[in-house]
């Protein structure tokens, strides 16, 4: 018995025609993507230069000295002048700035973060009245110019008695990161699943012990990435700080640089304002490369399910 069925006799065994393939588009396709990716990596690595040459700068500087500075400022240092730093650090007041500093952004963290994920929790799992109305109100909060606010601010503070204060101004700035983080928390929450809730409100778990317990952890990719958004801003915030804290045994490290960089006039200490300008730099710096990772998953989660 055959397997294969032979063409009946006198029939022509013509091959069928063979489709031509056209190989130009895919050398063409291939030539354009290689030159994109040249060029977009190209543009990364004159980004990266851009951001990283003064950080090195700044941090090569601060170990020179100051005729140094001047004579040969892009030569590295002929030695390491660590007493540009114990300088900065005692003399120029920075442990007070800094230990001020700390205060206020972990004070303000901690509460923006706490009150934040609880509004938007409420926000993202439960319908009720107003619910929208809320909501668009954060986002209109983030769209408001600080600028306008700190008059009144000033005048609020100073009534409650709250003015040249640490706990005054942990306030304001939880106010100020709250809209950001209710509106970024807000839709990390909705991305999270709801059978999980569910079975624990079905275990006997009341609302409060469900959002602590359960899906606050489940949250900890997005409260990673927006606490290192509101670090960011906090840490570095200069304007709210000159306006609602004058207290000079109360400033902080934006107040701190500026008053030493204005106190030098001719005297020109530059190792030492670099120093201090390095000092306030590196808790940014480590924080962002500690939770690295953490920050790139709370911004792609939901992005693919």
């Amino acid at each position: 018995m055959k397997t294969t069925d032979a063409p009946p006799a006198g029939a022509s065994q013509e091959r069928p025609p063979v489709a031509k393939t056209n190989a130009a588009p895919s050398k063409v396709k291939s030539s354009e993507g290689g030159v994109l990716n040249l060029f977009s990596h190209g543009v990364l690595v004159v980004w990266a230069i851009m951001v990283i040459m003064p950080l090195l700068w700044s941090v090569m500087t601060s170990f020179k000295s100051d005729k140094a500075i001047f004579t040969s400022p892009w030569s590295l240092p002929d030695s390491l002048h660590f007493e540009n730093w114990s300088r900065a650090w005692s003399q120029a007041h920075m442990s007070d700035y800094f230990l001020n500093t700390v205060l206020v952004v972990g004070g303000s963290l901690v509460g923006t973060l706490l009150l934040g994920s609880m509004a938007a929790y409420v926000l993202a799992r439960f319908d009720f009245p107003g619910n929208r109305f809320i909501y668009f109100l954060f986002i209109g909060g983030m769209s408001f110019p600080i600028m306008l606010a700190l008059v009144p601010l000033f005048f609020v503070l100073n009534n409650i008695a709250l003015l040249n204060t640490l706990h005054g101004l942990i306030l304001v700035y939880i106010a100020y990161s709250l809209p950001f983080t209710v509106f970024f928390l807000t839709a990390f929450f909705r991305t999270l699943p709801t059978s999980v809730a569910e079975a624990a409100m079905i275990d006997g778990a009341s609302h409060t012990r469900t959002f602590f317990q359960v899906m606050l952890p489940m949250a900890r990719p997005g409260l990673i990435s927006v606490g290192i958004f509101n670090f960011l801003g906090q840490w570095n915030q200069y304007m709210l700080p000159t306006v609602l804290n004058t207290d000079p045994d109360k400033k902080v490290l934006s107040q701190g640089l500026v008053e030493l960089a204005v106190s030098q006039g001719y005297k020109g200490d530059w190792s030492g304002l670099f120093a201090g300008l390095v000092m306030a730099m590196l808790p940014v710096l480590a924080a962002y490369i500690i939770f690295q990772r953490q920050v790139v998953a709370g911004l792609t989660a939901g992005a693919v399910k």
